[in-house]
């Protein structure tokens, strides 16, 4: 493994942006299927940003819960626009590498963080000296963003307050109605088919939504091997991709727009692409997230 990792970083290939019209044809094979020869030098190195969304209204303005008509789904403030716009100036700037695919949970706040981030990373001129997406030209061609229902809040009364929720625990949401609060152009519409097709059922368990967010991350992650993914979730969906590649993970603390970044190397074999192990590149303390592991206490 440290062999591997040691290959990993010091892997000299062409950013996966100059790549997807190359491998088109290939088809990806888990690496469960084949042995890798240790020595066997990365034909790329694939990211995988994992994101909480920006700061929600209803916990600035409560009130505001009492004439919605979808209290359970609140918007953004209009500092969590800014914050989420800005996070994503952040990433394109100190990253180093670009990000070609978004996926976002369908609620609306999650919705809303990914639009604005995806104003930023598509911004023509960089937009640097921008606070918000007013007035921002974007290219279409550099990020595609669909929405991905395995990324939905937990649907239970640990996430979702009981005099909010749906009194028959029914959620819905109409996603072409959605997907105009993104950049016209930018919407993926050659068919994209969901990990989950359908939302997960009323107070499922928090072990039930661990298993969704990470099944969801590897599958879109397997999906698109060549790709960097920036994937716009919630709290426990950004904690999950933490505890799962960091060991003995005991507390954790994940701010508005807080993310993990993961990193694995890809591997070729003849018309199949082969993932390495997804190693974690979020230290304690950034990108918004905080957490002790056990051999600290």
């Amino acid at each position: 493994m440290l062999r591997w990792l040691q290959l990993f970083r010091n892997c000299s290939v062409q950013p996966c942006h100059m790549q997807r019209n190359q491998v088109a044809g290939l088809r990806y094979l888990h690496t469960g299927k084949m042995d890798l020869r240790e020595n066997q030098h990365p034909y790329t190195c694939q990211n995988v940003i994992v994101m909480r969304h920006s700061e929600r209204l209803d916990n600035v303005e409560p009130s505001w819960i009492s004439t919605a008509t979808r209290p359970w789904d609140p918007p953004l403030t209009h500092s969590g626009r800014v914050l989420a716009f800005q996070t994503g100036q952040a990433i394109r700037k100190s990253l180093g590498f670009p990000v070609h695919r978004l996926f976002v949970s369908p609620f609306l706040r999650c919705v809303q963080t990914a639009a604005e981030i995806v104003i930023a990373l598509s911004a023509i001129n960089d937009a640097g000296e921008s606070v918000s997406r007013d007035h921002t030209s974007v290219d279409t061609s550099k990020v595609k963003v669909s929405i991905e229902n395995g990324l939905c809040e937990m649907l239970n009364t640990i996430a979702i307050r009981v005099n909010v929720a749906p009194e028959d625990g029914k959620f819905s949401f109409d996603i072409s109605q959605l997907e105009t609060i993104f950049p016209n152009g930018t919407v993926d519409n050659n068919n994209v088919e969901m990990v989950y097709k359908e939302l997960p059922k009323w107070e499922e368990s928090v072990s039930q939504a661990s298993v969704r967010y990470q099944q969801t991350i590897t599958n879109l992650a397997d999906k698109y091997p060549t790709e960097n993914l920036l994937l716009v979730t919630h709290g426990e969906g950004t904690q999950v991709a933490l505890s799962s590649y960091t060991k003995d993970v005991v507390e954790h603390k994940v701010k508005y727009c807080g993310y993990v970044q993961l990193t694995r190397p890809i591997f070729k074999n003849d018309h199949s692409f082969v993932g390495g192990k997804f190693n974690l590149e979020t230290h304690i303390g950034q990108n918004g997230v905080n957490y002790i592991s056990s051999q600290e206490l």
